[in-house]
């Protein structure tokens, strides 16, 4: 509905509300004649005046805001309402999205406790229009360092998820990064930058959208094994993949 076509409402409902008071009041001045006794209908009047005034005003604040809130592109969906056509896929990291409360069940397909065959079907019994794929800095541990191996397996992984879904969208989300106290703990996390870089690569070759996270891994949103996170990061993620994907 455009501009004028609001304002036009407005006038109409005003006008409306007008009429059937003043219908009123008029009844008023009839009865008066036909009983002989004089009624102030000079009361009723300045409500009119005032109601329609406060009427307009009020509903035209109203549209103002509104307008200027579109105009301006500030969404006003919930991230559950703009990630209702898409899952997020992939393992323990994405639980999150469930457990705090940032996304609907049906977004979130994790592998945990899921064989990876139940997993893709489970995704194809969903068929969302968007799919991010998204992997914890553990799911390089089995590979020992070699990115070779490991972008092989990812890539077998995004085939089978785009022949389960040919029409659908697909993103790659970079590792997560880990903060120091992991990687003194495993020093195969100094590495995470060149799996990433071959994630990048990968996804180029196969030409699907690749999110780069590692401006969100801030150290107050790190749990104590400095891998998995805090519920405050999970809007932020759940925000950072709308961008990409335009949701």
């Amino acid at each position: 509905m455009n501009k004028n076509t609001r304002k036009r409402n407005v006038v109409i409902g005003c006008l409306a509300s007008a009429a059937l008071l003043f219908a009123v009041i008029v009844g008023s001045e009839i009865v008066t004649g036909v009983s002989g006794k004089k009624i102030d209908t000079s009361e009723g009047l300045e409500i009119i005046h005032k109601a329609e005034d406060s009427n307009v005003t009020a509903i035209e604040t109203k549209i103002q805001k509104l307008e200027k809130k579109e105009s301006s592109g500030e969404e006003t969906r919930s991230l559950k309402e703009r990630f209702a056509s898409t899952a997020v896929f992939g393992d323990e990291v994405t639980e999150g999205f469930i457990e705090y409360d940032v996304l609907n069940v049906s977004s979130v397909i994790s592998g945990t406790g899921m064989e990876w065959k139940e997993q893709v079907a489970k995704l194809k019994e969903v068929n969302p229009k968007v799919v991010f794929v998204a992997y914890c800095a553990n799911d390089i541990l089995d590979s020992e360092g070699d990115t070779e191996a490991y972008i092989k397996k990812y890539r077998k992984r995004v085939e089978e998820i785009r022949e389960a879904l040919p029409d659908a969208s697909i993103f790659v989300n970079s590792l997560l990064d880990v903060n120091s106290a992991a990687v003194s703990v495993e020093k195969q996390y100094k590495k995470l930058e060149d799996y990433n870089q071959e994630l990048r690569e990968m996804c180029d070759k196969m030409q699907i959208g690749f999110t780069d996270n590692s401006a969100l891994t801030l150290t107050q949103y790190y749990e104590e094994d400095g891998i998995h996170f805090k519920s405050g990061f999970y809007p932020v993620w759940a925000e950072r993949m709308a961008e990409v994907a335009s949701l």
